[in-house]
């Protein structure tokens, strides 16, 4: 739980047109990722939020381990999300269930 609050969220929106930033963000988390050596617990999910509106919002969440790219992308730090709903953007299957467990 010590990471708890060091999840980081970026929303980017209208989700029909996230491609373009959605894929920036996966090929520097990917980049990052690589370049650490791919770490267990350094990875990012990604999911299609409402909030009231007509359409659906894409939202990136970044775990602790990713804090400097969260930052270059001007995210906003938050609460570790809650798993439903999460797909992975970038990780491995191990790190995905992470999200579940606190890590």
């Amino acid at each position: 739980m010590l990471f708890m609050k060091n999840w980081f969220v970026k929303n980017l929106g209208d989700a029909m047109l996230a491609d373009d930033a959605q894929e920036r963000i996966r090929l520097r988390v990917s980049s990052a990722c690589a370049g650490a050596q791919n770490p267990e617990g350094m990875v990012a999910f990604a999911r299609h939020e409402t909030q009231g509106h007509l359409y659906c919002e894409l939202k990136i969440y970044f775990s602790p381990m990713l804090i400097a790219v969260a930052k270059e992308f001007h995210a906003e730090p938050c609460e570790k999300p809650s798993p439903d709903g999460l797909s992975l953007l970038v990780g491995s299957a191990l790190e995905e269930g992470n999200a579940d467990d606190g890590a």
